[in-house]
């Protein structure tokens, strides 16, 4: 299983922090952003912009995963 975290704004639109995904060989994370996109379309517009960590380390969208890892998607962050 591959692990999703969602935060902020991806969060409240999924409905949920967190999001279970079958792991098969050869994933990579622009698999699971194409994954995402299509089970949650409010979601679409956003993950282009967010940042993609695997186990907690930024990573590119072409990133290869494992059976257990977790990806997450994180939105662009602005203030002052």
């Amino acid at each position: 299983m591959i692990t999703i975290k969602l935060f902020a704004a991806m969060a409240e639109e999924a409905g949920k922090e967190t999001i279970e995904m079958t792991w098969q060989e050869g994933m990579t994370t622009e698999d699971v952003k194409r994954w995402l996109a299509e089970q949650y379309p409010l979601l679409a517009s956003r993950i282009p912009a967010a940042m993609v960590a695997v186990n907690q380390e930024f990573a590119a969208f072409a990133n290869p995963l494992q059976d257990g890892d977790e990806v997450a998607f994180i939105p662009p962050v602005s203030g002052g």
